[in-house]
């Protein structure tokens, strides 16, 4: 029997309708049956997946920390080492400071030994003796001997110790330790510079305090004898040295300059410059003599210049002027006191410029030459007294070379 139309389109659909049912029926039971272990198994699979990216969280939090810790050490020392370099660099500024006043102690008068050397040696009272008759010294040769003086220490630039753009903190660790140690570098090199300069002024402290102590002796005195002409009075706080080895040197620096200043004083209050700016011949020199007058011999207590009528006459070395009068066979004499029982007088004058009592200094001009006095001609008669006792004006005039005049009188 043939089925219709309408039941033929119908059992195709049942058997789709049944196969659909089946495959439901059967994927609802595997479902059933396998739905825990295959949710486990997700969960295991979870589980793991969070295990292994908080292990890898903490091994790069650790790194991370790591890197921090490392980081703010290193910043650390580079504060340091910056605090470090701020001290040092204090303490050279303290240091050249010191140095400075050091150096301008020891060449405060450089433009003096520059003003001697351009004038002319016989006005400044510069002695050039090799024989009785004066061999001025020239302008070149002063200028030759002049020794230049040594330029002031220069005072360090401040140190920058800061970024290239001026802020802090925005240049690299590797870029601030170059920065660090270039500042190191140059701290070296600028504490080595003031070692340098410090023994170098130690040196010429002490070849100095030499040279004018030569002077002393050469004129036949001892400088033991001035030290009883220092003052007592002394005194003020209690200011302790410094201990390091800087302040230790400095402060031995800074008595070798005080000796040579000491002995400076000294050489430069003796009568070692001459008496006339102006060429002249001796006369008459120290000693015994036949005497102009009586014809018999006699003792010359000093030296007769001859020279030009109305020619200056000149303070040997600084004093205060105790005679100022005429005085008998010395006729208008000069005598002035030079402290330490050195004592010159300059007689037979035709004019007094200075009175009793007025202090001169070495090279000023205390009258005119003449011939008053118990006198032959114009000259002028020099002498120079230790201790009121007559002694060769020579064994001063011949002591100082034109460089010793200039040294002696550079400062």
């Amino acid at each position: 029997m043939r089925l219709p139309n309408a039941g033929r389109r119908l059992v195709p659909a049942l058997v789709c309708g049944l196969a659909i049912a089946t495959l439901w029926a059967g994927a609802a039971t595997w479902y059933l049956v396998f739905h825990d272990e295959i949710l486990a198994r997700f969960v295991s699979q979870q589980t793991a997946l969070q295990y292994a990216y908080e292990e890898r969280i903490g091994a790069l939090r650790l790194q991370l920390d790591r890197a921090m810790m490392e980081h703010l050490a290193t910043r650390e020392g580079l504060a340091a080492r910056l605090a470090d370099l701020s001290q040092r660099q204090a303490a050279m500024e303290k240091r050249q400071a010191q140095l400075s006043l050091l150096e301008g102690e020891a060449g405060r008068l450089a433009a003096t030994a520059d003003r001697i050397a351009a004038d002319d040696p016989a006005e400044t009272g510069a002695l050039g003796y090799a024989s009785p008759v004066t061999d001025p010294i020239t302008k070149s040769q002063v200028k030759t001997q002049t020794k230049s003086t040594p330029k002031p220490f220069p005072t360090p630039d401040a140190f920058e110790l800061r970024s290239r753009d001026g802020a802090p903190g925005r240049q690299s660790l590797r870029e601030t330790e170059q920065v660090l140690a270039g500042l190191d570098q140059r701290l070296d090199r600028l504490g080595a510079h003031q070692i340098r300069t410090l023994d170098g002024l130690g040196v010429r402290a002490i070849r100095g305090s030499q040279r004018l102590r030569d002077i002393v002796i050469r004129v036949g005195l001892d400088p033991q004898r001035f030290e009883r002409q220092r003052e007592a009075g002394i005194g003020g706080p209690l200011v302790p040295l410094a201990t390091d080895p800087f302040g230790i040197a400095v402060g031995q620096v800074q008595r070798a300059l005080g000796e040579e200043e000491r002995l400076r004083r000294i050489a430069s209050a003796l009568p070692l410059r001459r008496p006339l700016s102006g060429d002249y011949s001796l006369s008459s020199g120290f000693g015994p003599r036949l005497d102009p007058f009586t014809r018999g011999l006699a003792l010359h207590t000093g030296l007769d210049m001859k020279a030009e009528f109305g020619e200056s006459a000149r303070a040997t070395a600084a004093g205060r002027v105790t005679v100022a009068d005429y005085n008998g066979g010395y006729g208008n004499m000069v005598e002035v006191d030079h402290g330490n029982g050195l004592a010159t007088r300059y007689a037979h004058l035709s004019s007094i410029a200075v009175g009793a009592g007025q202090w001169v200094d070495a090279g000023a001009s205390i009258g005119r030459v003449g011939s008053s006095g118990r006198s032959t001609g114009s000259h002028l008669h020099y002498e120079t007294r230790i201790d009121g006792e007559p002694v060769d004006p020579q064994r001063f005039l011949r002591v100082l070379s034109g460089s010793d005049a200039q040294f002696l009188d550079a400062r």
